[in-house]
């Protein structure tokens, strides 16, 4: 018997979310932070609409709209004011959320912190620095010390680092880090302003040569403003509220106009560690990944992570999948951190440029690209592209949809409308245009009740019967249609597991599932 199930380290947002997606399970979770009292300052500004859905299953889905601002669009802008780059946001995302939300960090782990404590199984202690792992054949322990140095040991099955860029967990394993050098000093300075202002569009990099800037929102009445360090400047004179102010000023942001919260310069980095997991030691959030910040996806990344990773340490906790379905989590997780951080990387080449001549080429170059076209929409959220998903028999790598992210609209079931997730309920679901008793037996359907999957049949429009759920925002039905499937798998994580055509299809897909976790499941 161990003191908890699993042992956290770190509770950021990443880690806190972590805990909740956990004990909503029904698992013992302790948290060890090190900071006496939760962090008042914000780090990261806003997250997509994915992330809002990812955040939403943690059971903070009707607080979020209280304590973020949605975004309205997002600009590249040459020194004089043409655009590079256009995209525009909506509130009405593909994923049922607002495409970008702008928030004041402080306020989402509060909001975060008060949903564990209405979870049993919780346990946050504040103040405990770990200071040695011990991992064995069937439990891990971990040693922290309080503000007085007494030293406490805990178990646990599992240990997961949430501990951030400097994590004591990713040093203590001694695991690699690929990092690419692409790092710039920037000056960062959060303001709360004095009289409500519209900024149209709510988020802007200026590509000025002379200085890029960064201005985006931060939450409801707050903005962020950021100003590259210039070659021989220095970091001193540049880390002054005097400097801030001057910097500001040109954007009508003075202290008559706004309250100066945070001004610090801050370095990025683009790197991420070469292995996640360690025996029953993981990695998560900052700890196993940092990238620049100019695509927004530092703290999704790192949401992603844990939403990734809980229902996995689930079915391994419940002896449904053995301990090998996690290396699935670095494989997946891996990958796509890998591809944001070299996105994010691309997109800083980009706007640092300080030489006029080449900031210059790259406007004319932009520009000419761009003439005439319209705003455009944000990418759609990134796929898996490897690990747990299903494949045709003989291929080596899956077939779309399976790893993209199922889309999410309103759905009506027995009267009760509202977003899908909401109405049907989160974990695996099962999609089907049919009967699904027509196309599984007994003991298919035993395996996916075993797993507590939501097996859902896709009513017909108008359709009066109540043992399925209608499309109200007709999204399914022509998700399916794309598709060309009458059936889809999707996992707890919200992506697609697969699709299949028929009734013969539906079976093989859910066989499938079967057989890739059973070549994980422990001997009993």
């Amino acid at each position: 018997m161990t003191d908890t199930d699993v042992v956290i380290v770190g509770h950021g947002p990443i880690g806190a979310t972590l805990s909740v997606l956990l004990a909503q399970r029904g698992w013992r979770v302790i948290v060890l932070e090190r900071r006496p009292r939760p962090y008042q300052l914000p780090r990261a500004t806003s997250f997509d609409g994915e992330t809002a859905r990812l955040l939403a299953a943690t059971g903070i889905g009707p607080g979020l709209g209280r304590i973020t601002a949605p975004a309205n669009g997002y600009q590249w802008q040459t020194a004089d004011g043409r655009t590079l780059l256009d995209i525009a946001f909506t509130t009405d995302g593909p994923y049922g959320w607002p495409d970008a939300n702008t928030m004041h960090q402080p306020a989402l782990e509060e909001l975060i912190a008060a949903r564990a404590a209405e979870l049993p199984g919780i346990t946050v202690l504040r103040g405990h620095e770990v200071v040695a792992i011990t991992d064995g054949d069937e439990r891990v322990q971990v040693t922290a010390t309080d503000s007085d140095d007494v030293p406490r040991t805990l178990s646990a099955r599992w240990v997961v680092g949430c501990d951030g860029a400097n994590s004591f967990v990713r040093e203590h394993l001694d695991v690699p880090v690929t990092d690419l050098g692409f790092s710039y000093e920037w000056l960062l300075c959060d303001v709360q302003l004095t009289e409500p202002r519209e900024f149209v569009p709510t988020n802007v990099q200026i590509c000025d040569p002379a200085r890029p800037t960064t201005l985006v929102g931060s939450g409801p009445g707050r903005r962020r403003w950021e100003f590259m360090r210039l070659p021989g400047e220095s970091a001193a004179e540049l880390n002054e509220d005097e400097t801030a102010w001057r910097l500001m000023a040109p954007f009508g942001v003075t202290p008559d106009t706004a309250t100066l919260l945070r001004s610090t310069t801050y370095i990025f980095q683009a790197r991420w560690a070469d292995r996640w997991r360690v025996g029953h030691v993981l990695l998560a959030g900052d700890a196993a990944h940092l990238m620049p910040p100019f695509a927004g996806q530092g703290m999704c990344s790192g949401i992603r992570d844990v939403t990734n990773l809980a229902w996995k340490l689930d079915l391994t906790l419940r002896d449904l999948a053995a301990e090998s379905i996690l290396d699935t989590y670095a494989e997946e997780r891996r990958t796509q951190a890998k591809e944001a951080i070299l996105a994010s990387v691309q997109l800083g080449r980009v706007i640092c440029v300080t030489d006029p001549a080449a900031a210059a080429e790259r406007d004319a170059t932009v520009l000419a690209n761009r003439r005439g076209k319209p705003p455009t929409r944000p990418e759609p959220a990134r796929p898996l592209s490897n690990g747990l998903l299903h494949r045709l028999p003989g291929a080596d790598t899956a077939e779309p949809p399976a790893g993209a992210v199922v889309p999410q609209g309103r759905v009506s079931l027995r009267g009760d409308t509202g977003l899908f997730d909401d109405v049907v309920g989160r974990g695996f679901v099962l999609l089907v245009t049919g009967d699904p008793h027509t196309a599984l037996d007994e003991d298919q359907l035993s395996f996916l009740a075993g797993l507590d999957t939501h097996v859902v049949r896709l009513l017909p429009p108008g359709s009066t019967a109540d043992d399925g759920v209608l499309d109200v925002d007709d999204v399914y039905r022509p998700y399916l249609a794309q598709c060309k499937a009458t059936s889809l798998l999707v996992r707890p994580d919200y992506h697609v597991f697969g699709a299949a055509s028929g009734q013969e299809g539906t079976a093989a897909l859910v066989d499938d599932l079967r057989d890739q976790l059973c070549t994980a499941v422990p001997a009993r």
